[in-house]
């Protein structure tokens, strides 16, 4: 059975980079067909926790491993930072996600990813996935532009 998992696990990481390619050429739309064929499907939330963990991943070696902090705000339309309880649901579900991952709690960042997928409107389920595309590109950027460990899969899709 292990060669199907990692046959399975290619295939995601390959839908994967071409989302990352998709968003970083403005293409939301090809992106979210790339990331949710099925929408609310165990494929979308497998693909959507992989992000976040590599996002988490990119988050610690920024912050070196945890001991620089690195700051989560979050915006509003108007630029102006609020908390995360006033953001919309789909950041906050984005940024929830995210830190619990940054925290080693897994488990608790796929269960904000399950409620999502199984309860939220689909134009919120979009942004979510948009949000997690956006922020692994932006936080890749950084890593690159610093010298620091990107995974290559990510690195890959996201050179000129």
């Amino acid at each position: 059975m292990e060669p199907d998992r990692s046959e399975y696990e290619r295939r995601l990481v390959e839908k994967a980079q071409r989302a990352l390619v998709a968003i970083s050429l403005g293409e939301d739309a090809e992106a979210l067909d790339e990331l949710m064929p099925t929408a609310r499907s165990d494929e979308t939330k497998e693909l959507v926790m992989m992000l976040f963990g590599e996002c988490s991943a990119m988050v610690s070696t920024l912050g070196d491993g945890g001991s620089a902090p690195v700051k989560v705000q979050v915006f509003d339309e108007d630029g102006e930072e609020v908390s995360i309880d006033q953001a919309d649901p789909p950041v906050r579900t984005a940024v929830r996600t995210l830190l619990a991952e940054v925290h080693g709690n897994s488990e608790a960042a796929q269960e904000q990813v399950e409620i999502a997928l199984a309860n939220a409107a689909p134009d919120e389920v979009d942004s979510l996935v948009l949000q997690a595309l956006r922020w692994t590109i932006r936080l890749s950027a950084e890593c690159l532009d610093r010298d620091l460990p990107v995974a290559p899969w990510i690195s890959d899709a996201v050179a000129d």
